[in-house]
């Protein structure tokens, strides 16, 4: 049997929470996978159209005229003509939006970041317009055919309500156009690009590191280190790309439940290959093939990276929209020092937090999993080196940057200082290379 070492056990359940406890990031359910992809939205609105549009004129033949008097009152001739036009009229926008949104996307992707390109498809206001369009379209199709009838006399049937809603759902249609106009003029705005990047980066980040230096307690929770021989087990990732999520309940819960310790080798955003080292589980046991679906169902690994779970990832969009506008081709400063001004805000948050505990433990105070948190002192010193390195010869963000490293030291808590002092070493040997080459030309 693994034997733990369980440090600090002896604390108050708030230092447990503070130090031991599971990170409070929300499974995304199958529900929620089920409406992630770009095409969804609409796919189930065409779908959608197509059953409403066979059965709404149908269910309208047994309605007596009374009960329809408010609805549309022309004849087939006019109702085709109505129905064409809507047709006719919603595909035509559906190809403008489509080709909107194309534009959009090579805008997104060459004036600020590829790396943004995801969240604005997942953007709902682009998917709903497109369904409604796409909807619109589709339902008066198919309501069309209902308009002529060889059994009827020569007036034919006319089904007014359906008319009636191809009507309603062009109304829709010109509502969403109008809030897909906003959402892309919004997009398009670098400050507001930059802006949304750093709320979500901070919204993430308050909820991965909830707990400010004056909030914390003196005990520091439990911990675990093995033993020379202890028997383990590996699990290999299966496939490759980014590792975007952690399931830590299911592997906190598997581990409790077979009295074992898990240590997730790879911290979220690092680049899996297939066959690399994911888990170890250490334990006296043999992992059998269910076992080992179960860990690695806990383990969400996509092409690209995600902020689900990723606060270096928001920074990385921040820091790459920066180092675009600051390259030869763009030569945009202003981006650069909002991109700047909006690290400056997360990280004045950050170097104030007490970073998770690597140690998770269940109920009972027993660690059983071990993973690898995002350090914020490699965090803050990256993007400073990258920012400082494109940015050395400009003359508004070394400055900035100083800025932000000397208000850092005055925020900072007393265990971040020396990564504020570890970031603040990089102007310094880049202010004496600047005096050095200064002096050479003299």
């Amino acid at each position: 049997m693994v034997k733990k070492n369980d440090h600090g056990t002896g604390g108050t359940s708030e230092s447990f929470r503070i130090r031991g406890s599971i990170p409070d990031i929300p499974r995304e359910t199958r529900w929620d996978r089920l409406w992630r992809p770009f095409w969804v939205m609409p796919a189930v609105s065409v779908v959608a159209a197509l059953v409403v549009g066979f059965l709404l004129p149908t269910w309208e033949r047994g309605l007596s005229d009374v009960a329809l008097r408010f609805v549309f009152e022309g004849g087939s001739d006019a109702a085709r003509e109505v129905l064409g036009t809507i047709a006719s009229s919603t595909i035509a926008v559906t190809g403008l939006i489509f080709s909107i949104t194309l534009i959009v996307l090579q805008l997104v992707s060459s004036q600020f970041s590829p790396r943004m390109l995801n969240g604005f498809l997942r953007n709902r206001t682009v998917q709903a317009t497109l369904a409604m369009f796409l909807g619109t379209f589709v339902f008066s199709l198919t309501v069309i055919r209902y308009v002529w009838n060889d059994e009827e006399d020569i007036t034919g049937f006319v089904p007014r309500a359906s008319v009636s809603v191809a009507f309603l759902l062009v109304l829709g249609c010109l509502g969403f156009f109008l809030a897909f106009i906003r959402t892309i003029t919004s997009s398009m705005r670098v400050a507001n690009a930059i802006s949304e990047i750093g709320e979500e980066t901070m919204t993430l980040a308050q909820r991965l590191y909830p707990v400010q230096s004056s909030d914390a307690g003196l005990v520091q929770g439990p911990g675990w280190s093995p033993r020379p021989g202890d028997p383990r087990e590996e699990v290999r990732a299966d496939c490759h790309g980014s590792l975007v999520w952690i399931d830590y309940r299911t592997l906190v819960s598997w581990a409790t439940e077979h009295d074992a310790v898990i240590t997730v080798d790879r911290p979220v955003g690092d680049f899996l290959v297939d066959g690399q080292p994911l888990l170890r589980v250490w334990w006296d046991g043999e992992l059998s093939d269910r076992d080992r679906r179960v860990l690695r169902s806990a383990i969400e690994v996509r092409t690209e990276r995600e902020l689900h779970q990723d606060v270096a990832f928001g920074l990385r969009q921040l820091v790459d929209i920066a180092d675009r506008a600051l390259s030869a081709g763009i030569n945009d400063p202003a981006t650069a020092a909002q991109c700047v001004q909006e690290i400056h805000r997360l990280f004045r948050y950050l170097v104030t937090v007490i970073e998770p505990s690597p140690y998770l433990a269940d109920d009972e105070g027993l660690v059983r999993v071990v993973h690898q948190p995002q350090r914020i002192a490699d965090m803050l010193y990256e993007v400073i080196r990258e920012i400082h390195f494109y940015g050395s010869d400009s003359a508004m963000i070394p400055r900035l940057l100083r800025i932000m490293v000397d208000d850092l030291m005055t925020a900072a808590a007393e265990h971040s200082l020396p990564a504020v002092e570890r970031a603040r070493g990089i102007l310094d040997d880049g202010a004496d290379e600047d005096s050095d080459r200064d002096t050479a030309g003299v």
